[in-house]
């Protein structure tokens, strides 16, 4: 019975796909603990978990059962399962914790990840989650707070390990030592200038591997960015990425050290921008989430289907153009289908190279041409060599030699334009300063629809008539 609770498929066959799945095991006891409300079987199951399988396990249950485990769990909620669950979810499961609950879990939390915590909670949420911290901490969040939405300052993280420029290595590591709250994780110690302004930073294992009497300043990482607060977090994430940073220190507008941003926020933030842009293309809203109810999943779809609709009579608009000769030749309303997926698909490729190079920056207006001239040659050798095919089922299959050649140059004609349509929209959009990734799709297929009707019909009505 417990088995059925969890809105999961079954055991796959593959066992090695799911290596790090949790074990159904392990996930039907739990279930069961939480049936009999047996609180020290749970706590023991639960205990090695790490905290992403259990956000993952409460996502996958329904909303009755997930209530009923986090209010067993009780004081053992560690804060790290909330900045590991859906954002969608996130806010549900901070209601049903206790008060107490929820400052101990949040208490023990980096400033970046109460930051994001709090972003998208209500007024009251955030205040109590507030009231749950340490002056100090309560201070450095506050302060990053007052960054704008996406910004580096946002992103970062208050704790730093830093150094003036003229220690030593053993000045340093004798400083850490001492020092009860450092980081639990952190990859640099960063130098600052009197002024409190970074210089450079050191990574541990060099300062490890170093005398003592070394300075600081003479092993000091060869790649040093430094970051804005101000600074989109996209941006952010495409440096970490661009020039494998591991660790980066963040300036205010006096160039001050106010915080430190690390590989695994930055690498957050590229994954989320990369889902965003699938969900984007398929029209099922930015921040679609399968824990979403019904009434909120329509809400997202609904917009862009009543645009595809649009489209979609637009397309029919011009096939009511040839109702004569669709009439007349009946074969026609076979074969034109074929035309317009074969362009659409092929949009589609361009469409996805596009916004996947504008996303990483690989197209820009320097090689713009070449990559258009490119599409454009892919677009006619494929549509000739379907041509081709097409020509001959036209000829084979309606006994016609027109028709063979209508449909031949109407399938090259509708390639080449999906293919032009796929790289040029999206860089117009995104000269235009909307996201390629969320209009380009509608576009592309209109143009599709429309041109490969349009040459089809046309030119059979040409030819044929």
């Amino acid at each position: 019975m417990a088995e059925d609770q969890l809105d999961v498929a079954p055991e796959p066959e593959d066992q090695e796909s799911d290596a790090y799945a949790l074990d159904p095991k392990t996930i039907t006891a739990i279930l069961y603990s939480v049936e009999v409300q047996d609180r020290a079987r749970l706590v023991e199951l639960l205990e090695p978990l790490h905290a992403a399988d259990i956000a993952d396990m409460l996502e996958q249950m329904n909303a009755f059962d997930r209530m009923r485990l986090i209010r067993l769990y009780g004081q053992e909620f560690d804060g790290d399962i909330l900045t590991e669950l859906d954002e969608g979810l996130r806010e549900e499961v901070i209601r049903i914790l206790e008060p107490e609950v929820l400052a101990d879990a949040v208490r023990d939390l980096d400033s970046d990840d109460v930051v994001d915590l709090l972003e998208d909670l209500e007024d009251a949420q955030r205040d109590s989650i507030l009231d749950a911290l340490e002056d100090s901490d309560r201070v450095a969040v506050q302060q990053s707070l007052t960054y704008p939405d996406y910004s580096a300052g946002r992103l970062m993280q208050r704790e730093v390990v830093m150094a003036p420029e003229h220690w030593t290595v053993g000045e340093a590591i004798d400083h850490m030592r001492a020092t009860e709250d450092l980081p639990d994780q952190f990859y640099h110690i960063i130098l600052v200038d009197p002024r409190m302004r970074p210089v450079g930073k050191v990574a541990l294992g060099k300062l490890m591997s170093s005398r003592r009497e070394v300075k600081l300043a003479e092993i000091t990482d060869d790649s040093f960015h430094v970051i804005p607060a101000t600074r989109d977090e996209a941006d952010v994430a495409y440096a970490f990425n661009q020039y494998h940073l591991i660790s980066a220190p963040v300036v205010d507008e006096s160039e001050r050290l106010v915080g430190v941003i690390t590989i695994d926020d930055a690498m957050l933030v590229l994954e989320e921008e990369n889902e965003e842009d699938i969900l984007r293309l398929a029209g099922v809203g930015e921040e679609s989430s399968l824990s979403d109810s019904a009434l909120q999943t329509t809400r997202q779809r609904f917009p862009w289907l009543a645009v595809n609709l649009a489209t979609a009579i637009l397309a029919s608009l011009v096939i009511a153009q040839f109702e004569g000769a669709i009439a007349q030749v009946t074969a026609l309303a076979v074969l034109m289908p074929i035309v317009a997926s074969m362009g659409g698909n092929a949009g589609t490729q361009s469409l996805t190279v596009a916004v996947r190079a504008l996303a990483t920056r690989d197209l820009t207006g320097s090689n713009a041409f070449r990559v258009i001239r490119r599409e454009a040659t892919v677009g006619f050798i494929n549509g000739l060599a379907f041509a081709v095919v097409m020509g001959v089922v036209g000829v084979l299959w309606f006994g016609s030699t027109a028709l063979g050649w209508v449909i031949f140059a109407a399938m090259i004609i509708n390639m080449v334009a999906a293919a032009l349509a796929g790289i040029g929209i999206p860089i117009l959009l995104e000269k235009a300063k909307v996201d390629p990734a969320l209009a380009s799709g509608t576009f592309v297929t209109t143009v599709t629809d429309v041109v490969g009707f349009f040459a089809f019909l046309g030119l059979a009505s040409m030819v044929l008539l």
